[in-house]
């Protein structure tokens, strides 16, 4: 259903033309954000399905969100339906997990990690008692950079260096200098407790050692929000998005790659796609990774600072491998997330982000949403989704030779710790590796998460929401400001509402589509 558009604005017809290319979290969020002031909104999406990364498969009667899982900070997602006078809760279900996850360590002993603190007091006074006032530092650390870092700055573009230089007092004092396992060992003596609470960045592409100590803010932002599920799958938050921006008058197009932006000088105002349809548009906002962006889509030999010079001393995060599988039996020792580590930490991490070397051992992230959801699976059935951090393509992993091999090493680790008999239950299988990455969301080097959160690729020095070289060009999703992870891709489209104009103030010259 379309509803009317908010009195004061014109007829659809005659509102600015925002094009958006790409339907991951931080495109959609734009669509809902732009409609709401005024836009008239197109988004163009190249694979079959709207969600981009967070898209959906389903076999078997199993219901597998190919990739994020978890949701932290849903008041951001609130926030879209607020906007369009709605609620979220009459369109998705969304409940809190306790606990956020149970962490494996390589010799069966585990810790499981929530947002109540009394009970991580007695996790930890269960493994290592004289950490336990290290926790409470480390905890206010943790909210006094989530309060500058996330709430003052998350939404808050950095167009010029002194932007930068504005905060970087801030920074300094907060150690943002200094790596997240830096300042985890800081406040922890014990390292099984060292790691459990410096992974964190793995979630959003990020080496413990490498990422700055600013995405510590993580543990007080899951803290105070929680973490939580989308009863139906992550999906159900695409779906609902995409009825929001339909409500508006917005299109969601499916099967429409963009080939090129189309310039006018220095100026955006269209797009070409790849069946060699053009469509016109007052402003283009960008959810493709930024190195496609300003590598691929803008016409060749343009002069971008993010070009392809830059790109080639750009540091990427990880690869993934993804690997999905149903059983015909239930696992209910199991919780909804699960971290099972190997026997490495560290040196894992360097074969992975510095060597780029595939190595014999792993640590697996483990998401089995049949533990709060039994609508993902058949009567009796379980869905699961198994993520091991393996190098991105710039190493020299030849995927299609070593795929299965892979998975099937995972397997067995799964069966001989967590998943016990899982050879003979298994009857649905996929996986996704960096090949699929690049081929599917045009990843370069099939990073999972575009480039590596570290300080010198943060905030002014990553790349910027409003284009630095093209004008009516804006960049949304893992790729800009602040980054990768859900929280951060829909701040991406929060900053817009800082840099893009007010429909009635952009001086238009284009009309139609």
């Amino acid at each position: 259903m379309t509803h009317p558009p908010r009195a004061g604005l014109p007829a659809l017809e005659d509102r600015p033309h925002a094009v958006i290319v790409g339907s991951g979290f931080g495109g959609l969020a734009a669509a809902v954000r732009l409609g709401a002031r005024g836009y008239r909104v197109t988004v163009l999406e190249k694979l079959d399905q709207p969600g981009g990364r967070a898209r959906v498969f389903r076999e078997g009667g199993f219901t597998f969100d190919a990739g994020p899982t978890l949701i932290t900070a849903p008041h951001l997602f609130e926030e879209l339906w607020e906007i369009c006078g709605r609620r979220m809760e009459d369109d998705v279900a969304v409940r809190p997990l306790d606990p956020f996850y149970t962490i494996r360590f390589d010799d069966g002993e585990t810790f499981r990690y929530s947002g109540d603190t009394d009970a991580m007091r007695a996790e930890i006074a269960r493994l290592a008692p004289d950490d336990l006032a290290g926790y409470e530092t480390f905890m206010a650390a943790s909210e006094e950079i989530c309060r500058v870092g996330f709430e003052e700055l998350g939404h808050v573009p950095f167009a010029s260096i002194s932007d930068m230089l504005r905060v970087a007092p801030d920074l300094v004092r907060l150690g943002a200098q200094r790596s997240v396992y830096g300042l985890v060992a800081k406040h922890f003596r014990d390292e099984r407790l060292r790691t459990v609470f410096s992974f964190h960045p793995l979630l959003i592409g990020g080496n413990p050692f490498s990422a700055s100590a600013i995405y510590a803010l993580i543990h007080h932002l899951e803290k105070r929000w929680g973490v939580h599920y989308a009863q139906g799958g992550i999906n159900r938050l695409v779906a609902g998005i995409v009825g929001l921006i339909e409500g508006q008058g917005g299109r969601v197009r499916l099967g429409a790659p963009v080939q090129e932006i189309l310039l006018e000088g220095r100026r955006a105002m269209g797009v070409r796609l790849e069946s060699g349809e053009t469509i016109r548009a007052d402003i283009v906002v960008s959810n493709a990774d930024s190195s496609v962006t300003y590598g691929k889509l803008l016409p060749q030999g343009t002069r971008t600072r993010w070009g392809p010079a830059r790109q080639r001393v750009a540091q990427w995060s990880m690869g993934l491998f993804v690997w999905y599988f149903g059983t015909k039996r239930r696992y209910e020792d199991v919780g909804h997330h699960t971290i099972a580590l190997g026997p490495r930490y560290r040196a894992l991490l360097d074969d992975i982000f510095r060597k780029k070397h595939l190595a014999d051992d792993f640590s697996l992230y483990l998401h089995r949403p049949s533990a709060s959801d039994p609508s993902v699976a058949p009567d009796g059935c379980d869905a699961f989704y198994v993520l091991s951090p393996v190098p991105n393509l710039l190493g020299r992993t030849n995927w299609e030779a070593e795929a299965e091999a892979y998975r099937r090493k995972i397997e067995q680790r799964l069966a001989e710790t967590l998943l016990p008999g899982l050879s003979d239950e298994i009857v649905v299988s996929r996986v996704l590796t960096p090949q699929d990455f690049e081929r599917d969301y045009a990843s370069l080097h099939g990073a999972g998460f575009g480039l590596e959160p570290v300080m010198w690729q943060s905030a002014w020095f990553r790349p910027h929401n409003k284009s630095e070289s093209i004008e009516n060009l804006y960049l949304v999703g893992a790729g800009t400001h602040p980054g990768a992870g859900m929280p951060g891709v829909l701040s991406t489209a929060r900053v817009l509402d800082r840099v893009v104009p007010d429909p009635d103030q952009l001086v238009r010259s284009h009309v139609g589509a």
